[in-house]
């Protein structure tokens, strides 16, 4: 038994290792846009287009993912992904105008999608060899990237873009040979085998769970994307606090995500779920009726250290969720299906990050407490979604 112990542990780590190098690159070069901005002269509308721009190739890329692991495999597509990225970072520095940024930024979009997919099609695989959760270490270790890439750009502020977004691109490039779980020879295609391998995959069940997850991405891209300026404009905070005003959020994700594999084994996903939705609308609520800057970190801190859990359960579940509809005994046909949906599965993220990112600054506009309001409430819906997450 000690070869293939050997080899879930490694996967295992070499996945860890996939959502950390892409949490770090994503913080690190997210914190870096006002760089860029300065350096091309972009307008706030210019740099909206862009961030749009990001997140539609972005789920292109998560497409391409859901066309690519059933065929050859979601290690492939990983790998694609992470070597996208390694090219695509030079062209974001060498950038001299809105056309070249924008192209650009699509093409690093397109990286993200694929490694977004990639890496949670990776996750649940290994998941389901261990037979219980470990997706939430996973994503804590996207949170830890994202810590080391926020406390990066902060030590390394006075560093131009261009050298940076080279610097970063060192990351991807070498998690390209990072050992992910291995798939021996290509898959056939979904419904170019004789006998279809499922029965009907209950999409109202992964629908629901992909609701949850896309009310826990609105409420997170809110913090990560307004919270610095809610500090700002709301309690004029100093440039210290705004520039550390997401930083104990991401603490607490990473602590509550650290937590989760035991906490969803002990207690079950459906609990674990519904007391990560009311923690969430209490941060949120200490948030909007904060009255000083302080007040709202601590909002934004109680606020992480429970939803952050919704999104690796939300994989988790979709993925056993359509499992159960499997009946055939070829693992590489069933890996080939839960890929595909799990690909689909990952749209979820973006129209959650992009509805976020819109209604939070456009019901707050000229009050963010009343952006922060929305999440707040929406937030709550999450609590009859809980049961989806039964399997």
């Amino acid at each position: 038994m000690t070869g293939p112990r050997h080899s879930h542990a490694s996967q295992r780590a070499a996945v860890a290792a996939a959502f950390l190098g892409q949490g770090l690159v994503f913080i690190s070069l997210t914190t870096r846009l006002p760089q860029m901005q300065n350096k091309l002269e972009l307008s706030p509308g210019d740099m909206s287009v862009l961030l749009l721009g990001l997140v539609l190739a972005s789920g292109l890329g998560s497409l391409a993912g859901e066309w690519i692991a059933p065929r050859r495999g979601s290690a492939l597509a990983l790998r694609v992904g992470f070597g996208l990225m390694a090219l695509t970072l030079p062209l974001l520095a060498l950038g001299t105008n809105m056309l070249t940024a924008g192209l650009s930024m699509a093409a690093y979009g397109l990286a993200v999608g694929l490694v977004d997919a990639g890496s949670n099609m990776q996750g649940v695989a290994v998941e389901h060899e261990y037979a219980r959760p470990i997706m939430p270490t996973f994503h804590g270790a996207w949170t830890l990237g994202g810590i080391f890439g926020t406390l990066g750009a902060l030590a390394t502020h006075t560093i131009s873009f261009e050298l940076a977004a080279l610097g970063l691109a060192v990351i991807p490039a070498a998690l390209v040979f990072a050992p992910y779980r291995k798939v021996g020879g290509p898959i056939v295609p979904i419904g170019e085998k004789k006998g279809e391998s499922r029965t009907s995959v209950p999409w109202r069940r992964i629908l629901l769970v992909g609701a949850a997850m896309v009310l826990f991405y609105m409420a997170d891209t809110a913090v990560t994307a307004w919270g610095p300026t809610y500090l700002d404009k709301q309690f004029a905070a100093s440039a210290a606090m705004v520039s550390i005003a997401t930083l104990p959020y991401l603490i607490a994700s990473l602590l509550g995500r650290g937590a989760g594999d035991h906490l969803a084994h002990r207690f079950g996903a459906v609990p674990l779920v519904s007391a990560a939705a009311v923690l969430g609308a209490i941060g949120l609520t200490t948030v909007v009726f904060a009255s000083a800057g302080w007040v709202a970190m601590l909002g934004f801190t109680v606020m992480g250290l429970g939803i952050s859990v919704i999104a690796p359960l939300s994989y988790s579940a979709a993925a056993s969720i359509a499992r159960e509809s499997l009946t055939n005994p070829d693992p590489a046909m069933v890996r080939a299906e839960v890929d595909a949906i799990i690909a689909r599965f990952n749209q979820f993220n973006y129209v959650g990050a992009l509805l976020g990112a819109v209604m939070t600054g456009a019901v707050g506009n000229d009050n963010l407490r009343l952006g922060f309001a929305v999440p707040m409430v929406l937030v709550l819906a999450i609590l009859p979604l809980a049961k989806a997450f039964r399997t």
